[in-house]
Formats: structure tokens, sequence, C-alpha cells
């Protein structure tokens, strides 16, 4: 893998600054094709698309002219997997990184640098990738929260102990400026950010499944308004229900990446 290049494959094109601290900022998706995966997730989910500042392999979506998203097709070139993810807004990635190796986890790319910013990819101790970026948003934190909507969810081994891990990595509950609450409800760790549910951690998946959707994993959720057509819609253009119910799907896009659609406000 080229680590010089890696990052750019969801990154956003900045422009304003943002005021939270470890919470999750941006999504991505790293695919093989820049036209399959447009034509997909404008079928699926309506987005629009525009282009990025990185070059012809990557795309911006756009949701009601809102980013929402980033998309790099560049899985094959790079051999990087197929696979959403999540970015959490850290101070300093050369912090985050330091602790995250500190603690068991490791930097599969960066900190690289992409004014006025920087990004890295990171696994955590159970094998669950998420990145970092430090900087300036795509749009306001706010503003990204309504247009984009999403939700993650990780599905680990055990969930209190990801929980200092992440919260060590990221300032959770600190005295930092806008750091993120945790807090134990149940058999689950809850994250809010500024009042609102950001994120939530449950115990319960295997670090050596053979099935990918068990392993340790942050998963992607969209809210939409109608599940079932969403459902078909993915069918219909190349990729498969996982799982579903009334109010939430398991899709898969033809490229293997997987993610949830829920009418819920949070699953």
């Amino acid at each position: 893998m080229n680590h010089d290049r890696t990052s750019a494959s969801s990154t956003p094109d900045v422009v304003s600054t943002h005021s939270v601290c470890g919470a999750p900022c941006w999504v991505s998706l790293t695919s093989r094709d820049v036209k399959a995966t447009e034509d997909f997730y404008r079928a699926v989910l309506g987005w629009e698309w525009r282009a990025a500042k990185l070059g012809d392999h990557f795309r911006i979506a756009l949701a009601d002219g809102a980013p929402v998203a980033g998309i790099g097709a560049v899985a094959a070139m790079w051999q990087m997997a197929v696979a959403w993810t999540p970015y959490f807004a850290v101070p300093s990635a050369d912090v985050a990184v330091s602790r995250a190796s500190e603690r068991g986890g490791t930097a599969a790319v960066g900190p690289i640098s992409f004014p006025p910013g920087r990004a890295a990819l990171l696994a955590d101790r159970d094998g669950a990738t998420f990145g970092i970026w430090e900087g300036d948003l795509f749009t306001d934190w706010e503003t990204w929260r309504k247009a984009a909507p999403a939700f993650i969810r990780l599905h680990t081994r055990d969930a209190f102990d990801a929980a200092i891990f992440y919260g060590e990595v990221l300032d959770w509950a600190s005295e930092r400026p806008g750091c993120c609450e945790v807090r134990y409800e149940g058999n689950e760790v809850v994250l809010r950010s500024h009042g609102e549910v950001v994120a939530r951690i449950e115990s319960g998946a295997l670090e050596a499944a053979p099935d990918p959707t068990i392993r340790p994993h942050w998963q992607i959720h969209f809210r939409v308004a109608d599940v079932s057509a969403c459902a078909r819609a993915a069918e219909a253009h190349g990729g498969s229900v996982l799982r579903e119910g009334p109010d939430e799907a398991v899709l898969r896009d033809p490229d293997g990446a997987q993610f949830t659609v829920t009418s819920r406000r949070e699953a």
C-alpha cells in the first residue's frame, strides 16, 4: 500500500472549522469503480455527486446539495479493503496515532497532511478500522449531522474495553472543550456530542470469525424514508440484502461494502 496516497480515499475537501472533539465528523467509502459506485448509491440513497480535489478516482456525495460522504475508487489500485469507514475529529492527528499505538492499535496510513488538515487510518486493538481527521471540516459539524443522515455503531468483542481504548485515544469524557460524553446504558456504551447520540458500542462480535459481518467493525447507518424501497433498489442495482426488518436493513453494495439503512433517528 502506498501510504503517501491512501488517505485521499475519503478525507474531505475542508472549508470551515468544527467545534467537536472525538465525535464522528465524516464517513467514507473505499470502492473499485467510480461510475458503478455513483450509480448504486444514487439509486439506493438518492445521492448526487461532484468531483473532489483529489483527482478522477474521488467523488463527494451530496444529499440535497450538502456534502455527506467521500468516495475513493482506489481499493484495487492501492490494495485496500472495500469498506465504509467513519472519521473522528481530533485536535492532533499525531497525538491520536501515538495514543492508539501505545494502547495496542495500529496505524495503517498516516498521519498525512491535506492542508488545512491531516488524516490517518487506524485499527483498534480488535481490528476495527476507523479514521481520524485534524483540521477544518467540509462543512460545520451541525450541518453535516443534519444533512448526512449518518449514525455509527461499533460491533466489538467487549464494549467496555473498546470504550476505554477510544476514550483515551479520542479524549472522550475529558475536560477538553467540545469533548464527547460517554454513558453506559444497559449492555451498550453510548456516545453523545452536544447532547446528541452519535455512536453506540456493543459487545458480541467475534475476533476471528470467518464471516466479516460478525468480526469487530464500525457499521455506518444512513437514515432513509423507506427502508424497503432502499433494499429493493440495492437488489436491482447489483447489491444484496443481508438482513431486513420493518425499520432497518443491512445492505451490501456490488463491491462488497456493507452499510445499514434505518428509518429511526438513531439506531
